[in-house]
């Protein structure tokens, strides 16, 4: 779910799971956080971004937004192309 770099990886938890983790960055000092998910966990991404910006931290701003598609291999060795998103929350 986090890494020491200040990234948190979004994935089926609820919402307020990956909020506490962007906050507990912040309190440990770091600067900047990249909020990143794949797939469907991208709308989750984008509220876990809005509350943190909105109810617990409020001088974080959306610095950069990164959006891209990724290559995965499927069930049968296909390619499947899945989007993905990098937020990237500054204090």
């Amino acid at each position: 779910m986090t890494d020491k770099d200040g990234v948190v990886f979004i994935g089926n938890k609820p919402p307020m799971n990956y909020v506490l983790a962007v906050v507990t960055q912040f309190h440990s000092g770091s600067t900047v956080v990249h909020i990143k998910a794949r797939g469907k966990a991208i709308s989750r991404a984008v509220d876990v971004a809005e509350i943190v910006r909105n109810r617990f931290i409020e001088d974080v701003k959306p610095v950069k937004i990164n959006i891209s598609t990724e290559v995965l291999k499927g069930e049968n060795n296909e390619d499947i192309n899945v989007s993905a998103i990098d937020i990237e929350l500054s204090k």
